[in-house]
């Protein structure tokens, strides 16, 4: 699963807010798991062919970006310490620095894996991510929140109100 903050992107999320906090139930018969979402956040496709759900919190900057992805393990193991390595090395092919501020297991849904948090200086500006890899019985999976060093505090205590009613 390569998962990279592509310029533009980066870009959108810089004058982001984490909006409204109410959370309401999200069901899509092709996600291997129901979550509640931020009432009134939007859908985004990014059009980067990954598989999962993707909200803003509003059409134009302001916007906080959350991404819960999967990807089918088909067999294989899986590491979730690969996936950071190549995570890391996305954000540096955009030209984007990254200084991990944390790292800790965590299991979400049942599912276990690590979450990490950034601190990312792009040409664009800087963000703070927390990113949770898990490895479940058939899927990878990506579940991250993106917002400003300023606002961060606020939309990784949202993520943490959205990662406690992920049901696998």
């Amino acid at each position: 699963m390569k998962l990279s903050l592509p310029a533009a992107l980066a870009a959108a999320l810089l004058l982001g807010g984490a909006g409204a906090q109410t959370l309401v139930p999200f069901k899509d018969p092709k996600l291997p798991f129901t979550v509640s979402l931020p009432r009134g956040w939007l859908g985004v496709n990014f059009e980067d062919k990954t598989s999962g759900v993707s909200v803003v919190s509003a059409k134009q900057p302001p916007a906080t970006l959350i991404r819960l992805l999967f990807m089918p393990k088909n067999g294989r193991p899986g590491d979730v310490n690969q996936e950071f390595a190549g995570f890391e090395a996305g954000v540096k092919q955009t030209g984007g620095t990254l200084k991990q501020l944390s790292s800790k297991p965590a299991r979400y849904g049942g599912v276990g894996g690590i979450e990490r948090e950034y601190a990312l200086t792009h040409p664009k500006g800087k963000l703070r991510l927390r990113i949770w890899f898990g490895n479940g019985a058939k899927n990878l999976y990506s579940f991250q929140v993106t917002d400003t060093p300023e606002r961060y505090p606020a939309s990784s205590a949202l993520f943490s109100k959205v990662l406690a009613t992920i049901r696998f």
